[in-house]
């Protein structure tokens, strides 16, 4: 079992900056645990106030990264932070769906596809115009700012946030790109303009938006899937039949266990979206 409790809870899945950063000052850390957690923190309303902005900061600090970037787009209410590591590492993490706010719930929504020319193929509409509301600090970040030295570089988002991090990989490709809950993003031929990234894409047992849009509908996933297990063990790539027992024997757990009960999410294919859900499996 992992140290970290599966959290059904609504709090969990709707507001995640309520929960405290797992960095923890003086004990070392991976690229794999910097990008889920900073994926996570995305969710710090730091742009909304010095508070919030402060309070970021200093979870980054837990982990030694410099003072945050704040990158925002007020039309598409998108919200991205970059930071340096000590170490030389340039992370840029997205931040996902926030249920309050209608404007995320409007990019969700535009599913058709459009043409992607910065790599090719077509993808999601909504998403392509929040990343090309990014795109230009994001790139002046890299190129002219504090991350014009870095070493390395991580791009890492969950749920729109990870299909704005797959979107910009294919404009400015990084070392590696994490991705937590994310739907599919654009068609094979975009999905093409990926391969030779370093990618991590996890999928937390039953989560639905990593279901969506449906692949019946000309999208396809980027990369391998490394599945997070009911009882919480990340695993690269496992055979369908695994998945779909998994989640039978997962979803059934959680009737029992779970969605009785005050404050819980009554479906874990919704509970399992939390981001708090997939950094279970990668800290202890």
């Amino acid at each position: 079992m992992t140290a970290i409790d599966y959290d059904p809870s609504r709090t969990a899945l709707y507001s995640p900056e309520r929960h405290e950063t797992l960095f923890r000052a003086g004990q070392p850390f991976t690229p794999t645990q910097w990008a889920i957690e900073a994926a996570r923190l995305t969710y710090y309303r730091a742009e909304a106030s010095e508070d919030e902005h402060r309070r970021l900061a200093e979870a980054l600090a837990q982990a030694g990264f410099g003072a945050p970037t704040l990158i925002v787009d007020d039309g598409t209410h998108s919200f991205a932070f970059a930071a340096m590591h000590a170490e030389g590492t340039a992370l840029v993490a997205f931040r996902g769906t926030q249920p309050d706010e209608i404007r995320d719930i409007a990019t969700n929504l535009q599913a058709h596809q459009v043409d992607w020319p910065e790599s090719g193929g077509r993808v999601h509409a909504g998403f392509a115009r929040a990343a090309r509301a990014l795109l230009p600090a994001v790139l002046e970040w890299l190129s002219d700012g504090e991350g014009a030295g870095r070493r390395a570089l991580i791009f890492t988002g969950h749920s729109l946030g990870g299909a704005l991090a797959t979107l910009t990989a294919t404009v400015l490709p990084p070392t590696l790109l994490v991705t937590l809950g994310a739907p599919r993003v654009g068609n094979t031929a975009f999905v093409g303009a990926l391969a030779g990234i370093e990618m991590l894409r996890l999928v937390d047992g039953c989560d639905i938006v990593t279901q969506l849009p449906p692949a019946f509908s000309l999208y396809a996933h980027a990369g391998p899937t490394t599945y997070i297990s009911c009882d919480g063990q990340a695993m690269h790539n496992p055979d369908v039949g695994f998945i779909e027992s998994d989640r039978a024997q997962g979803r059934a757990r959680y009737v029992i266990d779970h969605a009785w009960k005050r404050g819980a999410v009554l479906l874990r294919d919704l509970a399992d979206h939390a981001p708090i859900n997939y950094a279970r499996a990668y800290f202890d």
